[in-house]
């Protein structure tokens, strides 16, 4: 009887280890850390899993991963929030592009989710520099949720896929797009119409060009002068018939 216990007993720990076992790995991968065996096994992430072969912004990760003790944290966006996105947007982007779009969602530094109550704004991702206008991105926390924002778009953090101390991947409801390549290009200013060129036409009196009585251009003083010259001739031949008489 007593021996018959202790082979139940051991039957049941078998289970409860084979069990364990399953549930371990299924969220944590055997191996070097592989962040797209990662969101392999979470499921619905096909997507990000191609721009990440594609860039090859997987490889870099593993690489940093399993050859430093740098963390890194990862905002993974599912396949339905690609599908959100205007058709054609990721195809439209250049190779480069679509390096910093995956970098834009890569953190070089491993963050919790309690540690995102206190981190500093704006958090510097992997695709560059946090200035403005370029690549920044700010996390506000309200309670136990997560926002993050990009300065084109706001996300949240649905859930916590995958963390060990290491690397930190979180589901996000959007894609995270940087203002460098998605915010809209502000309108070129229109230049000023030149200004109108007004040439002043004064009109003449009826029957009259407008030389001839315009003030504008000199008067024609011929006649008169011929006129004067006859009446002083005429004076001139009155007084020398006078003076014979």
């Amino acid at each position: 009887m007593k021996h018959q216990n202790l082979s139940s007993l051991s039957f049941f720990l078998l289970i409860i280890l084979h069990f364990s076992t399953l549930t371990l790995s299924q969220t944590t991968p055997s191996g070097p850390t592989n962040i797209t065996q990662i969101l392999e096994k979470a499921g619905q992430f096909t997507t990000l899993i191609r721009l990440m072969k594609v860039t090859q912004v997987g490889d870099q990760i593993n690489t940093q991963l399993n050859n430093s003790n740098q963390g890194m944290t990862v905002f993974a966006p599912t396949d339905n929030a690609f599908s959100s996105l205007k058709s054609g947007t990721i195809n439209s982007l250049s190779a480069q592009q679509q390096v910093q779009l995956v970098q834009f969602h890569v953190l070089p530094n491993f963050i919790s989710m309690s540690q995102f109550q206190t981190v500093s704004n704006p958090l510097r991702t992997q695709a560059g520099d946090a200035s403005p206008g370029d690549f920044p991105l700010n996390v506000t926390t309200s309670g136990n949720q997560v926002n993050v924002s990009t300065g084109v778009d706001d996300a949240t953090v649905a859930n916590t896929i995958y963390t060990d101390g290491q690397l930190a991947v979180y589901q996000v409801d959007k894609v995270l797009q940087p203002l460098s390549i998605f915010a809209a290009s502000a309108p070129a200013t229109a230049p000023a119409p030149a200004p109108a060129t007004l040439k002043s036409k004064r009109k003449s009196p009826a029957g009259l060009s407008p030389s001839s009585g315009s003030g504008d251009s000199p008067a024609d003083n011929s006649g008169g002068e011929r006129i004067a010259m006859h009446g002083a001739a005429v004076l001139f031949f009155g007084v020398s018939l006078f003076a014979a008489l």
